[in-house]
């Protein structure tokens, strides 16, 4: 990954359901797609990475016995605009699992952003040792992302 941009990643919570299902999609077809409503902070985020990926931290949420760490690792490539809530290309970029929420794929999202080399990571990152994009400090160790955030690449 050292051809991302210098600064910036990308600290996101995606339910462990997705991430596993994703990382299939993402050997299948190179690439997996999740959902968002922060159609704002995708916008800054491709404003300051320059046409280079980025690094992305993922927290596995909504599964009982996860811990806040990051426990998996991607590459963000890009974002696109979602058409009535879904994905412009329908599921073929979707984790399966998305499918059973009939909401998530059909008026939803605002946008769809899309990572590859999406993988499992040998060892968990405290969430704690992370900062905030232009933060002066790392975020406290009992800190849990909502919804994503630009971090400092660590």
């Amino acid at each position: 990954m050292n051809r991302c941009a210098p600064d910036v990643a990308l600290l996101v919570p995606v339910p462990l359901v997705h991430v596993e299902d994703g990382a299939e999609v993402c050997a299948r077809q190179g690439k997996v797609a999740f959902g968002s409503r922060a159609w704002q902070l995708f916008r800054e985020l491709d404003a300051l990475r320059h046409d280079r990926p980025v690094e992305v931290y993922i927290y596995a949420s909504h599964s009982p016995g996860t811990t806040c760490d990051v426990t998996w690792r991607a590459r963000y490539v890009r974002h696109v605009q979602s058409d009535g809530g879904a994905h412009p290309e329908g599921m073929r970029l979707r984790p399966p699992s998305t499918g059973f929420h009939p909401s998530d794929n059909r008026g939803h999202w605002a946008v769809f952003w899309e990572v590859e080399e999406l993988e499992r990571l040998p060892e968990p990152i405290a969430i704690g040792g992370l900062q905030g994009l232009g933060k002066p400090t790392a975020y406290a160790r009992s800190f849990v992302p909502e919804g994503p955030v630009l971090i400092e690449r660590p």
